[in-house]
């Protein structure tokens, strides 16, 4: 069942502990929106949930009540004994303490390695289901998705949503846009208010499902890359901006008929993925280059 306000307060108060900013912390307190978190996520028994930032344990416990095996990331120690204490009898439940991810250059290996784990069987369906703290929202998703969870479902700041489905051409289109809508299928269903949280953000959130739909396969993190660079030169021209990052590609872009003094922003993903494929042809295996973060446009 989830927990109430007064719930999450006595959890912290029995273990000596406040919200923690540094840490992104807020709960959420409307039971409504955690029931309605789990339903969104269509909890199968067969299910290996990922949950990043459990705080006291609310969307946990609603998780395991509905037949799935959760593996929780919990960067507050205090918050992570908290939890092992309070699920000791539940088998179903593993945590590992420490930031999801590792060092900002990776996945943490732990759960790198729950993640490989259960993709070897052909019956189980990984699913991140969280209310992800908003400093590690924009990389974690798109990591997760090259490390080949299905699905995502999550709440995250109202703008991290929207530059998720950001159209072409707009200030919210960037890296972040182009990857998401390249390794998957983007909803934002819904507003939530701040009150839904406690203590209370001075910023709205939002409720967003992602089903990978992987159209990138080993080259997703050179891609990242590319347009990682690309976009760090948003108001160049596209000869102008692909010249920056290394390449000569004006022969190129006339062989596919585009106009080079366009903007790499007004492009669709569709179309910068054709760019990056015949600018930098594939090699057989992946480079291996580190995951690209995704930072809020300027």
């Amino acid at each position: 069942m989830a927990q109430s306000k007064q719930q999450i307060r006595a959890h912290l108060a029995s273990a000596g502990l406040q919200p923690k900013h540094r840490f992104g912390q807020n709960f959420m307190i409307d039971q409504n929106l955690v029931r309605l978190i789990a339903d969104t996520a269509r909890i199968t028994p067969q299910d290996l949930i990922i949950e990043v930032g459990p705080g006291t344990g609310t969307l946990t416990e609603e998780l395991l009540d509905r037949g799935a095996r959760v593996v929780a990331v919990e960067i507050d120690r205090d918050l992570a004994d908290h939890l092992t204490d309070y699920f000791a009898q539940n088998d179903r439940l593993s945590i590992i303490r420490g930031d999801a991810l590792d060092g900002k250059h990776a996945i943490h290996p732990m759960l790198r390695e729950q993640i490989a784990k259960a993709r070897t069987l052909p019956e189980r369906t990984v699913k991140l289901v969280a209310n992800l703290p908003y400093n590690i929202a924009s990389p974690l998703v798109i990591d997760l998705l090259i490390e080949g969870v299905h699905e995502l479902v999550f709440t995250v700041q109202k703008e991290v949503a929207e530059r998720l489905k950001a159209r072409s051409g707009t200030d919210a289109y960037g890296p972040l846009t182009v990857m998401a809508r390249m390794m998957s299928e983007v909803e934002m269903l819904r507003v939530l208010p701040p009150g839904a949280f406690w203590p209370v953000p001075k910023i709205e959130s939002a409720l967003v499902r992602m089903q990978r739909n992987d159209r990138l396969g080993v080259r997703a993190r050179e891609f990242g890359m590319f347009v990682h660079k690309l976009f760090s030169f948003r108001r160049k021209t596209l000869r102008k901006s692909l010249e920056m990052v290394g390449y000569d590609s004006e022969t190129i872009l006339k062989e596919m008929g585009m106009d080079a003094n366009q903007r790499a922003e007004t492009l669709e993903p569709e179309v910068l993925w054709q760019i990056f494929n015949r600018i930098s042809p594939s090699t057989e295996k992946s480079t291996g280059q580190k995951p690209i973060h995704f930072e809020p446009q300027q």
